[in-house]
């Protein structure tokens, strides 16, 4: 199974990351391209992976040719490697914003069709990946897929027409829990904790409410009612956030990034 990767940013990176991690036989199997060729040949060799020349020489020479470019970017890429996709090849494109129908109208409808959307923390193996593909792709094609990403976090088979929340949600958040994380450390700072000391609380706590999250039988918000006491500080320090829209604020959040991958 060779794999390709068009492309060479931070998401294409934290994926090839976290693949080595699992498997660090996996690199002599990987092949890359990008705009710079001092970004991929000096990461190629860094990581004893194969640099190639050309997108198309990338696309010749894989079996699952991983689409990393902007969207903006992605038609032009499309029609430089058409003539290398042959019927055995699998395209799998982590453009946001862009449709297996979007692709199809470039290269074809017999072409082999994935689309996911990873985000950055596949890079330690704790990443969230959407999967979906077209009728062209078979069982076997899509698990290899799956278990490529899933080796490097957990694996959801979402709907097309979800991919936009599941962006918003996944690819986007992590943002959002690093500036939310940032937030609770400068308010350390502010009763005076050292930075680095009150991001290590606030990472760590957010760590470890996350994996209780995941554990446990009970919502969000049944957990929030069990940390807060009548009466307490908890509570008090809820309800000022929410007095300056906490919920609104992240809710709205949501919303933009929504509204921008659906090109609104």
């Amino acid at each position: 199974m060779e794999l390709g990767f068009i492309g060479l940013g931070n998401m294409a990176k934290a994926i090839i990351a976290g693949w080595l991690k699992a498997d660090a036989g996996l690199a002599t199997k990987i092949k890359v391209h990008s705009a710079h060729k001092s970004n991929y040949e000096t990461y190629a060799k860094k990581w004893g992976l194969t640099a190639c020349a050309s997108n198309k020489e990338v696309a010749t020479n894989s079996d699952f040719i991983f689409l990393a470019v902007k969207p903006f970017l992605l038609a032009e890429v499309l029609k430089e490697i058409k003539p290398a996709l042959t019927e055995n090849k699998v395209l799998v494109s982590m453009a946001a914003g862009v449709s297996l129908a979007d692709i199809a109208a470039v290269v074809g409808p017999s072409v082999k069709l994935i689309r996911i959307m990873p985000n950055v923390n596949a890079e330690i193996s704790m990443g969230m990946t959407a999967l979906v593909a077209n009728e062209k792709v078979s069982q076997a094609e899509y698990q290899k897929v799956e278990a490529l990403m899933a080796s490097e976090g957990e694996v959801l088979a979402v709907a097309e027409k979800d991919f936009s929340i599941f962006s918003a949600l996944a690819g986007c958040a992590p943002a959002y829990v690093y500036y939310f994380i940032d937030a609770l450390s400068r308010a350390g700072v502010k009763y005076g904790l050292k930075k680095s000391e009150a991001t290590k609380i606030a990472a760590q706590t957010v760590l470890g409410s996350a994996q209780k999250v995941l554990s446990a039988s009970l919502s969000p918000m049944d957990m929030v009612d069990q940390v807060c006491s009548p009466g307490g500080t908890t509570v008090a320090g809820l309800l000022a956030m929410e007095e300056a829209g906490f919920m609104t604020a992240v809710v709205k959040g949501i919303d933009a990034a929504v509204a921008k991958d659906q090109g609104k």
